[in-house]
């Protein structure tokens, strides 16, 4: 299975910014589409951004639209997101992802990096 390390995140006053990396090893697939997620407590898993594999395509939900960037490196299987301008509403684990396709939704052919905490105070 392939596995996926994340880097990055922690602690940031509102407003300010974090960059969150997750690279892929093990068992990869080339064309394979990457994304991020989160997750609060008590909460379902909510999309947060995805790239496809050629990177000529990104897609971001409204709430983090203009604000988070996502971009990658096909050839290193690495995926980075960069938060600017980060609410306490931010605050949440965060997931990277791979499928075979960019999705908006968890399907059973979606990888899972183990999250890491982003925490924005006031």
């Amino acid at each position: 299975q392939v596995q996926l390390v994340e880097s990055g995140g922690g602690l940031v006053q509102a407003g300010g910014s974090l960059r969150l990396s997750c690279a892929a090893s093990g068992r990869t697939f080339s064309g394979y589409a990457m994304g991020w997620f989160r997750q609060a407590p008590g909460k379902e898993r909510e999309f947060v951004a995805a790239i496809n594999w050629s990177a000529s395509r990104t897609y971001y939900p409204d709430s983090v639209k203009g604000r988070f960037t996502i971009s990658r490196d096909s050839d290193k299987n690495t995926v980075y997101l960069q938060m600017n301008n980060l609410k306490p509403g931010d605050t949440t684990v965060y997931y990277c992802s791979q499928a075979p396709t960019a999705v908006k939704l968890p399907t059973t052919r979606t990888s899972w990096s183990k999250g890491t905490q982003d925490t924005v105070y006031s």
